[in-house]
């Protein structure tokens, strides 16, 4: 999850107070500017650049032209391109369940397929709205909190719509599509909640996740898209379906959203990054 910094600071010549001043700005090829934020600024040259290293959080006027009643629109005017860019991940995600709506009602398998393709989408802005907060050093207050929920829609809800779509629709199937969706609600939690606390190395960035990370869900939905490409879907998923007309019927495949939900939820479950 990326913070993205929202200016700069700059020492007086008396050296008895600081101001912060917008990295927009300022020159940074002049000399007033600080040696150790001009590195910062070369830091993330690129977008594509696979730093994940923590930016400095947002300072006392970020939270005031949020929460103070003498900022009009400041919803709008103080969201970074970073947080549109997250927000065009949680449309995507949106999109997604559209499209699965769509295949339910019509039956035509280019929506499902569609549906697939709007959550990889999201999983590109994912990636950039991160990499575009490191190119213009900017950490946006909410960056955090809008990931999460943009990821839960994205990686979570619409992986589930779409594995209702395609045929998982006893009770017990949306039972465990339920439990796979709050188990990464409770994985999001947990992480805004102790990445604070998560090891880092020398750069400020966490050794590792604690648990599935929410992107993986993609692994599932390549396994529906390859369902869906083979017509294995509906009347036709692998392995039937355990008990059908009787109580408690259930496409035994579901329980791999099981074991995925569980993988996100695992405290013992550490895997490095990259």
């Amino acid at each position: 999850m990326s913070r993205r910094k929202d200016s700069v600071f700059l020492e007086s010549d008396q050296g008895a107070d600081t101001q912060a001043i917008s990295d927009t700005e300022m020159d940074e090829n002049s000399d007033d500017y600080p040696r150790e934020e001009r590195s910062l600024s070369r830091r993330a040259s690129s977008i594509f650049t696979l730093d994940t290293s923590p930016l400095d959080p947002p300072n006392e006027t970020d939270i005031k032209k949020f929460t103070s009643d003498a900022y009009h629109f400041s919803m709008i005017r103080n969201l970074h391109l970073a947080d549109y860019i997250t927000m065009l991940n949680g449309f995507s995600g949106f999109y997604s369940i559209v499209s699965c709506l769509r295949f339910t009602l019509t039956g035509k398998p280019h929506y499902v397929q569609r549906a697939h393709f709007f959550i990889f989408l999201g999983m590109c802005f994912d990636f950039f709205d991160g990499r575009v907060a490191r190119l213009r050093n900017r950490s946006s207050l909410m960056g955090q909190e809008l990931d999460s929920l943009a990821d839960l829609v994205s990686f979570g809800v619409a992986p589930a719509t779409v594995a209702f779509a395609i045929g998982f629709q006893t009770t017990l199937d949306v039972l465990i599509l339920s439990f796979f969706v709050l188990c990464g609600l409770a994985r999001l939690a947990r992480f805004n909640v102790t990445v604070a606390q998560l090891p880092k190395d020398v750069t400020g960035k966490s050794k590792y996740f604690e648990g599935l990370p929410m992107p993986t869900s993609l692994l599932l939905v390549i396994g529906m898209a390859y369902l869906v490409r083979n017509g294995l879907i509906l009347d036709n998923i692998p392995f039937g379906i355990y008990r059908e007309g009787l109580v408690f019927e259930i496409h035994p495949i579901v329980f791999v959203f099981f074991i995925h939900g569980c993988g996100m939820i695992s405290k013992s479950l550490k895997i490095p990054k990259p």
